[in-house]
């Protein structure tokens, strides 16, 4: 009975933890996502240029052309009219109810935007990540597996070559080989899946060559570990205790860092999609911070830091599903 009492105490005392920490973890999550939102804010109001000479002049309008009446009234319809921090407080309002308001420049809502951009986007990183953990945790499984030291030490330099290259040369060079000279695949646009295989690929070189370093030290740190010698004590392959064993423990780094790597690929969409002429929230942010349009860029900005910070919850949820070792919860004293 007492046995039973403590069982249940200890349950509620896990589940009571559990809760404490998800709770901090989703207070900490808004607390990024004010910071990015703010910092955000106030970059985009520092940067060199009038914000409505910008935008009419993106929309061919002279603003030495217009009247001081005609100004007023500009500024007015935009919302400019106010103080800097009186927009932002409206802006912040509007985003915390779900309404970023109205692009500046192409008087449209911003949330209509984002659902328009928003699936390439999507699609685009979805691929890549996909891409750069399958190429990234291959690569050091085979150079784990590999006895031929040539071969190995010819295996374990890749990484390196794979996050030196910029990843803009690396567009271009994938244009030129693969759309201009071998006609495979289109060179931009977003013409179904064949499109989309070029910039993914661009995309994922860069993580997956961090994937696949980190999970080659990792494996290189388990082989003399004690499990490893019991395992092969017990008549196990080295395949077989590379597949069970050793893959399991070498891999924990890799949630920390597949949590990170989204911020990277994010970021790293701007560029691509620049480059391969796709019509996604990356190019729709950088046309967007081109005309200062504030609204647009600090709802990219929201929207990319909710993504961040919710795949960082998940793989820290994770962790002590794969190593018990690890826990959210107190131990029994």
């Amino acid at each position: 009975m007492d046995g039973g009492r403590l069982c249940a105490v200890q349950r509620y005392r896990d589940r009571s933890a559990m809760s404490r920490y998800i709770l901090s973890r989703i207070a900490q999550a808004l607390l990024v996502l004010w910071g990015a939102y703010s910092i955000t804010y106030f970059i985009l109001y520092l940067l060199p240029g009038d914000t409505l000479s910008i935008m009419l002049s993106a929309s061919g309008v002279e603003i030495d052309s217009l009247s001081a009446q005609d100004l007023a009234q500009a500024k007015l319809y935009y919302g400019l009219d106010r103080g800097v921090f009186e927009q932002y407080v409206d802006l912040l309002w509007g985003a915390v109810q779900g309404d970023f308001g109205n692009s500046l420049t192409l008087n449209r809502p911003v949330s209509e935007l984002l659902v328009e951009r928003l699936p390439q986007t999507l699609s685009l990183a979805g691929l890549a990540i996909v891409l750069s953990l399958i190429g990234g945790v291959g690569l050091a499984y085979l150079t784990a597996y590999v006895r031929w030291q040539p071969l190995k030490v010819a295996l374990s330099r890749l990484p390196s070559l794979g996050f030196s290259v910029p990843v803009f040369w690396m567009g271009l060079l994938f244009i030129q080989l693969f759309a201009f000279s071998l006609g495979w695949f289109p060179a931009t646009g977003n013409q179904g899946f064949s499109s989309l295989i070029l910039p993914a690929v661009t995309l994922a070189i860069p993580s997956a060559a961090v994937y696949a370093q980190v999970l080659q030290r990792g494996f290189q740190g388990v082989w003399k570990e004690p499990y490893i010698i019991t395992a092969y004590a017990k008549g196990l392959t080295r395949a077989q205790v590379q597949a069970r064993h050793a893959f399991k423990n070498a891999a924990l780094p890799l949630l920390t860092l597949i949590g990170l790597q989204v911020g990277n690929t994010v970021s790293g969409a701007v560029l691509v999609e620049t480059i391969f002429a796709r019509s996604g929230v990356g190019r729709l942010a950088q046309e967007a911070v081109l005309r200062q349009d504030i609204p647009v860029v600090l709802a990219i900005v929201a929207v990319s830091a909710a993504a961040f910070v919710v795949v960082n919850l998940i793989v820290d949820l994770l962790y002590p599903a794969l190593d018990p070792r690890i826990a959210h919860t107190p131990k029994v004293s």
